[in-house]
């Protein structure tokens, strides 16, 4: 129905004196107009018989409060106000043979009376109506609002109706169902690729990018996803960060997404929460996938980037519900301006939270920073016995302390979050520095800054303050005793992370002279150099160092192979004065020369018998990492090294895995890795 149709009947009417020359106004003209149409299209039958339908569908176009759907709204409401039309009866008339037939007369009746016999049509019980409202979805929130809704319901009310129905309709799902839903919001140009990712190209130390092209993705994938703890060996951790990092295109027939998926969650099991954010942040949000975005969070928040989670939280639809996913929305709604939004549904979710309160009261009090939120929140360590990546991430953002007693039962993986956490100050940074320094995620450069800065610090004492002086002493002694005295006492304060202490002295170390006046403290002083990658350093002092020595084993295996001679009587004895448990450094200095090619086979299988093990012995994973090296492949060899080198602690590593593994990377062109590797192994054996 049209208004033309509409005001061209009334005017046909009009013309016809149906009126009664009566003014014709909107109402009730015009509306019993409508209705009537109304009725009558009602009535015709559509399936091919002669009753009417059960239900007729009007749809009212326009917009509710526009001026020319007031009309249509105004009959709607007495439709639906009307019980049922009374039709005009005539009269009984009395006629005489003598006088003309009379005119019907309609019954008298009141003019309110025959307004109301006009007005009864369908009646509540037959009329429903349906509004259909938009609900529009803001891009820079991604939020559905009902405000349009929730206007058109009080407009249709401020006229007479009610809707019975609402049916509110949005793009979002529709045209995610249709496959046009945008998923950037930024220029095509600007758009990063998913053919290869990573953040270290070929040029800058990254792993060539079609390394892993033509291999099997399902080797590929068990790799990665075999790979679940820690590496035990610290340049191993260096090796596998590199390959991992690379910018690298995934193997055919696996999904890109998938493939940095695998990747993120590597680089969290070894703690390099900051290498995994970096790579999670060259790929678009539109293309993260539900397991891409958990890999993410822990990535964020093991980073201490909390916030930094927000576009994958907001953004990406995942089927999480549960405490964590709750308070990272609550947090991001903060940060996204909607302050008291956040606070009630935090509010709400703490309500219901039994367990892990102290969580909650932490995003509480990280949401509040974000706006007008001034609500005190006070943390209760109270009953807590544990510490988790969130508890400890959220502390140490906040300025929170943690009690000592949970310090002390801390993971490695934990306080090596510390480290390397800019919030915290240099000496709460330190007590995690000797962890990530050992475990290959702070370089000794950086663990020299970190202590040069706590030395410039005033009013610093304790541990960790003695060891930053002792460390200037080591560089700016007066004599080179005194400098190895101060590099000594290092050494002597790392616990159970001494080896970090000996990446912290590696250029201190390589100031020393060489001499054989500090005969006896020549392999400490090598192991320290070779623990930062100095090799050059350390291979001036093979004419200082005696045969069969540590010192001398560790130059063997980390010097070029024109640089060092090795022979069996040098071997001989560093194996007759090994004290180490099980002949474990002795082990470990056959495997390394003989995966250097140093030694031949004979001379291998003389010494797997003399120290009882069989090195070259085979496995599925000893032949997967040989086939690899065959095909020169250095980034599934390195994977693949990674596979074999993980663990809770060095003796997860054995001589057999040492040889492979250096065979494997000498083979590949990774000939400094592999002799740093060796050189490890036996210094940490």
């Amino acid at each position: 129905i049209s208004r033309a149709q509409v005001y061209s009947r009334v005017l046909e009417k009009e013309r016809r004196g149906d009126y009664l020359g009566k003014t014709v106004q909107v109402v009730p003209h015009v509306t019993d107009e409508i209705q009537d149409w109304i009725e009558r299209v009602a009535a015709v039958p559509t399936d091919g018989g002669h009753a009417p339908p059960d239900v007729c569908l009007v749809e009212v176009g326009g917009t509710v409060g526009d001026i020319e759907s007031m009309v249509f709204l105004e009959a709607l409401r007495q439709f639906q106000a009307r019980s049922r039309r009374v039709p005009v009866k005539a009269a009984n008339a009395r006629v005489s043979d003598s006088s003309p037939s009379p005119r019907p007369r309609l019954r008298a009746t009141s003019r309110r009376s025959r307004r109301a016999a006009l007005q009864f049509r369908a009646g509540r019980d037959n009329f429903c109506l349906v509004h259909v409202s938009l609900v529009p979805v803001l891009g820079a929130v991604g939020e559905q609002k009902t405000k349009p809704t929730q206007h058109g319901v009080k407009e249709l009310r401020s006229v007479g109706l009610s809707p019975d129905v609402l049916i509110c309709r949005s793009t979002d799902e529709l045209d995610e169902f249709l496959g046009l839903k945008p998923k950037f919001d930024i220029p095509p140009g600007a758009r990063r690729s998913m053919e290869r990712v990573g953040v270290l190209g070929a040029g800058e130390g990254g792993l060539p990018s079609a390394s892993l092209e033509k291999q099997p993705e399902g080797l590929v994938r068990a790799v990665l996803a075999g790979t679940t703890q820690p590496m035990v060996s610290r340049w191993g951790h260096i090796l596998l960060r590199r390959a991992l990092a690379s910018r690298l295109a995934a193997p055919e027939g696996m999904d890109p997404v998938e493939f940095a998926t695998l990747r993120v969650k590597v680089l969290n099991a070894m703690g390099e929460y900051v290498v995994a954010r970096a790579l999670v942040q060259d790929i678009d949000t539109g293309n993260y996938s539900p397991a891409l975005t958990n890999a993410a969070v822990e990535a964020y928040i093991g980073s201490a980037d909390v916030v930094g989670a927000c576009p994958a939280v907001q953004l990406v639809q995942t089927n999480r519900d549960d405490t964590e996913w709750q308070m990272l929305a609550g947090i991001c709604n903060a940060y996204a301006g909607e302050t008291t939004r956040a606070q009630n549904d935090l509010r709400r979710l703490l309500n219901r939270t039994q367990d892990d309160r102290i969580d909650v009261l932490f995003a509480q009090r990280f949401a509040g920073a974000a706006g007008r939120g001034r609500r005190a929140v006070t943390i209760e360590w109270d009953d807590i016995n544990s510490l988790t990546p969130w508890r400890f991430t959220m502390a140490n953002t906040l300025g929170e302390t943690i009690p000592d007693n949970l310090l002390d039962r801390a993971s490695p993986q934990l306080l090596s979050i510390a480290a390397i956490t800019p919030a915290l100050t240099p000496a709460q940074r330190a007590a995690g520095a000797d962890v990530a320094g050992t475990s290959g995620i702070l370089s000794s450069a950086a663990m020299v800054d970190l202590y040069s800065q706590l030395y410039a610090q005033d009013g610093v004492a304790g541990p960790a303050a003695q060891t930053a002086s002792s460390l200037r002493e080591a560089y700016v002694g007066t004599s080179p005793v005194q400098r190895i005295g101060a590099i000594r006492d290092i050494w002597s304060s790392g616990g159970d992370y001494s080896y970090g202490r000996m990446v912290l002295t590696a250029y201190a170390a390589a100031r020393i002279p060489p001499s054989s006046d500090f005969s006896e403290d020549a392999g400490g002083l090598i192991a320290s150099m070779l623990a930062a990658g100095l090799d050059r350093d350390a291979v001036r002092w093979s004419g200082e160092v005696d045969g069969g020595s540590q010192a001398w084993a560790l130059l063997a295996l980390a010097a070029p192979n024109s640089s060092t001679g090795v022979s069996s009587g040098d071997i001989d004895s560093f194996i007759d004065d090994d004290s180490s448990s099980g002949q474990r450094k002795s082990r470990m200095l056959v495997a390394g020369l003989a995966g250097l090619d140093k030694i031949g086979e004979g001379a291998l299988d003389q010494y797997d018998g003399r120290l009882g093990v069989n090195i070259t012995a085979e496995s599925r994973w000893t032949r997967m990492i040989d086939q690899a090296a065959a095909v020169n492949n250095r980034a599934l060899v390195a994977m693949l090294a990674g596979l074999g080198m993980q663990g809770a602690s060095w003796d997860r590593m054995t001589a057999r895995h040492l040889y492979h593994i250096v065979s494997a990377l000498r083979r590949v062109g990774l000939d400094a890795e592999a002799r740093m590797i060796a050189a490890e192994a036996v210094a940490r054996a």
